[in-house]
């Protein structure tokens, strides 16, 4: 058995219940793995992983001995010894292949998917894959597959978007189509000129040039134009109109924030931009927060959350509508995992920062 080096990898993430605390895993100076979970300290493994990832409630890793274990629900599973070549982790599912065999890890469940697969996409609550046995495009969704595409050419699938909870793509005659809640959406007839999908959403350019927005279910003709640009996070799309407005798109309708060209970036229900005077701005739900006087040139936008340190050296943290300053002291490093901020002071101290507590 291979002794890796003394070293320290801390991995955290929101727990699936949203009032729970978040896990975090690390490997502490006697080598041993250590999870944190609701404030509990467990060992769940004596010497460091080979390779560890973190989703929103597991924590899949391939030990020193290269056997693949899922830390789920405060207990560690062992799902093979040695076969394991390939994982994934989302918020809910872990995606890994055997071989080319793809299975998936789904609420403390390990199932056998297909036994040949070459192309798969996972996202929080939905995997797509193409089964390479039946020669068809499939997609696991609580619990259960769906076929969205049986007609397999040579070729795969032209254009996919796979998010959260949603699927779009192009099928092999032109069509649009999306998947969402366990059924295939004969969105369009004829094939659309760019699209982008988040949760419960999706935005199109379509035949006809007009812009859509696919939302719960809904369907809203929101320009005559095709937009300058457009991201769809979760819940919401940003966009910049034909004419150079900058909108956002939440709750079935539109906000104007001005004429002007912004840069900004899309996240899961925020969006951070820098407004015509530069100021660094967050719409979040509905309302306008403003962070700083100036644009940052670096900042992580996930979860309800953006993290960035400002020009006074502070580590600021924006999440679920409030604005935190973390800290201020010198960092070695630092990361954030959906709403959950964790940063390193010197060489062994690491501190995670969620929902505006230090711990």
């Amino acid at each position: 058995m291979l002794r890796g080096p003394v070293c320290i990898l801390l991995c955290l993430v929101s727990s699936f219940c949203a009032i729970a605390q978040p896990l975090a895993a690390y490997v502490d100076i006697q080598n041993q793995v250590m999870v944190w979970d609701k404030g509990m300290i467990r060992k769940i493994d004596y010497l460091p992983p080979v390779l560890m990832k973190v989703g929103r409630s597991a924590i899949p890793y391939l030990d020193n001995s290269r056997a693949f274990k899922i830390y789920y629900g405060g207990g560690t599973k062992e799902i093979n010894i040695g076969f394991t070549n390939a994982f994934f982790v989302s918020d809910n599912l872990v995606a890994y292949l055997n071989a080319k065999a793809l299975n998936v890890f789904d609420r403390g469940t390990a199932k056998r998917l297909t036994n040949i697969c070459d192309e798969y996409y996972l996202a929080d609550s939905v995997l797509l894959y193409l089964d390479g046995q039946r020669r068809e495009y499939r997609v696991y969704y609580e619990g259960q597959t769906y076929q969205i595409e049986g007609f397999i050419p040579d070729s795969t699938l032209p254009s996919i978007k796979v998010s959260d909870n949603i699927v779009a793509f192009d099928n092999f005659a032109g069509l649009f189509r999306i998947f969402y809640h366990g059924a295939v959406i004969p969105q369009e007839d004829y094939p659309v000129s760019s699209f982008d999908a988040g949760r419960n959403t999706v935005a199109y350019v379509d035949a006809n040039r007009q812009f859509k927005i696919f939302h719960n279910g809904q369907n809203f003709v929101v320009e005559d134009y095709p937009p300058q640009s457009y991201t769809v996070g979760d819940n919401l799309v940003a966009y910049v109109s034909s004419d150079g407005y900058f909108k956002i798109f939440y709750q079935d309708s539109i906000r104007n924030l001005g004429f002007f060209q912004p840069i900004y970036q899309v996240g899961d229900n925020v969006v951070g931009y820098r407004d015509p005077s530069g100021y660094f701005k967050a719409f979040y739900k509905g309302d306008i927060t403003d962070l700083e006087n100036y644009y940052p040139d670096n900042y992580v936008i996930q979860y309800n959350s953006i993290a960035y340190i400002n020009k006074a050296g502070t580590l600021r943290m924006f999440t679920e509508g409030e604005a935190y300053d973390v800290t201020n002291a010198t960092l070695s490093n630092w990361e954030m995992h959906y709403d959950v901020l964790k940063y390193q002071i010197g060489q062994n101290i690491f501190r995670v920062f969620y929902k505006g507590r230090d711990y």
